[in-house]
């Protein structure tokens, strides 16, 4: 697990740490964890309250119940998908613009945001902790306290050779 990821809970005292899901819970069906319910396919059906903003046929925005900042908002596709990377590449492109839409909207309105962070983290050891994709729009302003800490080594440059050797492994399976 990466360094700047360790020891971390949330508000309800999940861990990252832990491997332990959030508050919507887990079933574990021959060792595979499968969702006893999700909460963003509940607010889709309308079963689950939420604030919305923004409503296409395939992506809703909603306001996030516990803000990192003033105006956060969660960007989803209507369908289920637990991870970025298993979600269609017309639907990423159509809800990666609708997050462009709602940043340019944060950057207009009243809120006094002078930028947007566009956060995904998919599965578990990046920090996701509901399963099924969403995009962060995380307006910034000035003294937010919100920030990224990266682990100590960030510092250190890498070399070309391993950086070439990554670069070499990942373009292999494309």
């Amino acid at each position: 697990m990466p360094e700047f990821n360790k020891g971390w809970k949330n508000s309800k005292g999940f861990g990252r740490e832990t491997g332990q899901a959030h508050s919507m819970g887990f079933k574990f069906r021959r060792g595979k964890r499968i969702m006893a319910e999700c909460i963003f396919c509940s607010i889709v059906r309308g079963s689950a309250p939420a604030v919305k903003v923004y409503e296409s046929e395939d992506v809703l925005v909603f306001m996030d119940k516990q803000p990192i900042t003033r105006g956060h908002m969660l960007a989803i596709p209507k369908r289920h998908s637990e991870l970025l990377t298993e979600v269609d590449d017309a639907l990423v492109g159509q809800m990666f613009n609708t997050a462009k839409k709602m940043g340019l909207a944060l950057k207009k309105c009243k809120l006094g945001a002078k930028g947007v962070n566009y956060i995904v983290a998919d599965g578990a050891e990046a920090g996701q902790e509901v399963f099924h994709v969403h995009i962060h729009i995380v307006p910034r302003y000035r003294g937010d306290g919100f920030g990224f800490r990266m682990p100590p080594r960030y510092e250190e440059e890498t070399g070309l050779k391993e950086l070439e050797k990554a670069a070499a492994k990942i373009a292999k399976v494309l």
